[in-house]
């Protein structure tokens, strides 16, 4: 008899029914359970029998399953008489949770299937698709430790649920139109189906609908209506941040954006994110509203991923033929905090909306989408959530369990032990109380699941941080180590731990604002840095940023601080004359005024001066509209070596000139890609290091992450990139825990 234990990701993925179905037809008797950390199996049979159990073990795994590894050892026999699945029994150890699990097609063909017991269901699934980690309270996963437990199944789920023949063997959130979940109406008495005819009339018309998810409410419109979408932008307060758009299928995305089979495949996963395409021609008969993404040429596109988002396409009934191909759909939440997940919230919150269509299977885990770019073929996560937290990054040598806090932007928070690093869903900006206490309850419930007590805490070094507050509250409350971990080390980290790089390299970190270790604002800076230890080798040339946090916003501050004078501010009008005179004496006087490298800050100041945005209205537009002028040129530029003084003075300069917009945003990113290149190149000949990592949030422009990779790789040099994980602060917790993982 085996004894076979196997770890990864073997929960909430149909592992037990799977074993259970190989084990009969392989003449297999014993039995199968979760253990909360792994898979456990007594298996008794013949050597043959045995071999091509373990064979289909390995290669005939359900789906969205990973295996990570398999124990196995010999046992004495037992008296078993067949195989069956036994009640789970907990142990300690590495856990793995299984994200939230798109509908899969075979769920999908039986919602629209009139003789399915499940037709129209807005709550179907199966052991291959549904929410997991959203309604999870603890590990092992059944459906006594979720959501589900307060809904009993009926008889006919029960058999279902107990057949190893079904889909829905041991699928624990089972249930049907006749037991289970519920979708209503509030405020209004409609439920079921009646609550969706509802909805979809309201869309139809142009009208506002706040709709709760696997993870959390979307405000969902026509996004070819133009008064809806700036309805809807007017009620959030969000002037031109670009909406998520929700497709009915993959034909209806063609039409408005170009789609590279990379791309389909990611965007047509179980993971179904959020995926930043190229638009096509808006002059060319295109159906998205202009102002759901103004003023760039990408748009965030998704399909339907649970079955209550198709029935809202497609329902049956007589609006089919004419109801919307595209749906904006965007994360519900007031401006500033994280997405809202309950009912009494939802009424508090989406007052502006004409319907909030709920639900009754309660969210533990807020997990907003996660949001994808491409670059060079190759994915570039840009908000890492739902579909993919929390899976763990593997990264060898940690000697502590730890709680790393995260930054306070874009915030995920990460919890590690033994080598794996468990990254949070995306939690938001934690500017206020409101969000700090959604973070602490985040980080208590993702402790529990994962079974992980912290030895030591990490933060950011920013003094002032929300985050930095509540990791030294949580240390002092728990008597537990912290460390304050610096920015963009953290940044570089995150981004070796992807790449499970081991050893020195050369960091690029670009960004907005970090807190230097000099207590002045960082964000162009090259390391020569491991796990261990770093050294600030290089930066851009400081520049004076005043305006405190005014500055962050509006680049023509930046413009107007690395400007020799006012004359060519006031030709390119950047702003009328008494805020330039106001500048001007703040910077001659000293008057809050901070020492910054922001590279950041370098885009906003050279979008000020072209004219392509003076003010941003939500962080990055200043550079995301950059980036857009910048491929809109057809232009080759031979780049020299400039430092970014003298490559803000080269466009100013041209720009004085007359020269076209497009053009020169195409050549700021050329100069800046050979500056980092040759800079890199110089570290290299110095260290002999041959490995550059590239972090940091300016690494999202895609533009800009290719020219300087390709630049880099010229010079044969080796780049480390991110894929998986954010460039941005929504990877900085991996950073952290990296290091707070090797500094003992």
């Amino acid at each position: 008899m085996l004894n076979i234990k196997i770890f990864g990701i073997v929960q909430g993925v149909g592992f037990r029914p799977f074993i259970s179905r190989i084990a009969n037809a392989n003449n297999i008797v014993g039995n199968v359970a979760n253990r909360g950390s792994y898979v456990e199996i007594f298996a008794q049979g013949s050597d043959n029998d045995l071999k091509n159990f373990l064979d289909d073990i390995n290669h005939k795994n359900p789906p969205r399953s990973t295996i990570l590894k398999i124990d196995i050892n010999n046992l004495p026999d037992k008296n078993f008489s067949d195989f069956q699945i036994v009640d789970s029994v907990h142990e300690a150890g590495d856990i793995f949770v299984s994200p939230d699990i798109a509908i899969c097609d075979k769920c999908a063909e039986e919602l629209f299937d009139p003789n399915n017991r499940r037709y129209l269901h807005p709550f179907i699934n199966c052991t291959a698709c549904g929410a997991r980690l959203t309604i999870m309270k603890n590990m092992p996963y059944d459906r006594e430790r979720t959501s589900m437990s307060e809904f009993p199944m009926c008889d006919a789920c029960k058999e279902e649920y107990f057949n190893p023949d079904s889909r829905r063997y041991d699928a624990q959130p089972i249930c049907c139109n006749d037991c289970g979940c519920e979708v209503y109406l509030l405020g209004k008495n409609l439920r079921g189906h009646d609550a969706i005819k509802f909805t979809r009339k309201i869309l139809a018309n142009g009208g506002i609908v706040a709709i709760k998810g696997i993870g959390g409410f979307h405000l969902a419109c026509d996004a070819r209506n133009f008064d809806a979408v700036q309805r809807l932008r007017n009620s959030k307060t969000r002037p031109t941040k670009p909406f998520a758009v929700m497709f009915r299928n993959i034909d209806a995305i063609k039409r408005e954006c170009f789609l590279s089979d990379v791309e389909k495949t990611f965007l047509d996963s179980p993971q179904k994110a959020i995926v930043l395409l190229e638009t096509r021609d808006l002059g060319l008969g295109t159906k998205v509203a202009k102002n759901v993404a103004p003023n760039i040429n990408k748009l965030g596109v998704m399909l339907p991923y649970t079955p209550l988002h198709m029935l809202i396409f497609n329902f049956p009934d007589s609006l089919l033929p004419y109801f919307p191909t595209s749906l904006v759909m965007t994360s519900g939440n007031p401006s500033g905090v994280p997405i809202t997940i309950d009912d009494d919230d939802a009424i508090k919150n989406f007052d502006f909306c004409d319907a909030i269509l709920s639900h009754n299977r309660k969210i533990l885990l807020r997990a907003d989408d996660s949001v994808m770019d491409f670059i060079d073929n190759r994915p570039s996560m840009i908000r890492r959530s739902r579909g993919y937290a929390p899976l763990p990054v593997f990264y060898e040598g940690g000697k502590r369990s730890v709680l790393a806090i995260g930054g306070e932007l874009k915030n995920t928070f990460c919890l590690a032990k033994n080598n794996l690093l468990y990254a949070s869903p995306y939690i938001g900006d934690v500017s206020n109380l409101q969000t700090v206490e959604v973070l602490k309850k985040s980080i208590r419930r993702m402790s529990d699941l994962l079974e992980i007590t912290p030895e030591v805490i990490a933060c950011d070094l920013h003094p002032r941080y929300q985050t930095t507050a509540l990791a030294e509250k949580i240390s002092a409350e728990s008597n537990i180590p912290l460390i304050k971990i610096q920015h963009h080390y953290a940044h570089i980290l995150s981004c070796m731990a992807e790449n499970n790089f081991h050893g020195e390299v050369i960091g690029v970190a670009f960004d907005g604002t970090g807190y230097g270790d000099d207590g002045t604002i960082w964000g162009g800076e090259f390391f020569i840095c491991n796990e261990k230890t770093y050294e600030r080798a290089a930066h851009i040339e400081k520049f004076t940023q005043a305006g405190g946090d005014k500055s962050a916003r509006e680049g023509w501050r930046i413009a107007v601080a690395l400007m020799k004078n006012l004359d060519a501010a006031r030709e390119l009008n950047l702003a009328d004359d008494i805020n330039l005179r106001g500048q001007k004496f703040l910077l001659d006087k000293n008057i809050n005024c901070v020492t910054s490298t922001s590279v950041g800050r370098i885009f906003d100041a050279v979008a000020a001066i072209l004219g392509i945005c003076k003010i941003s209205t939500y962080e990055g537009e200043a550079a995301m509209r950059l980036q857009a002028c910048a491929e809109h040129s057809n232009k080759k530029f031979r780049a020299e070596f400039m430092t970014t003084d003298k490559i803000f003075d080269e466009i100013l300069n041209r720009r004085l000139n007359g020269e076209n917009v497009n053009d020169l945003a195409r050549l700021f990113h050329e100069l800046l890609a050979e500056m980092t290149a040759q800079i890199c190149e110089e570290l290299s000949f110095k260290t002999k290091i041959k490995t550059v990592a590239l972090s940091g949030g300016v690494f999202q422009n895609s533009l800009l992450s290719s020219l300087t990779t390709d630049k880099l790789q010229r010079r044969g040099l080796k780049v480390l990139r991110h894929e998986l994980i954010p460039p941005n602060d929504g990877g900085l917790c991996i950073g952290q825990a990296v290091k707070a993982m090797h500094i003992f």
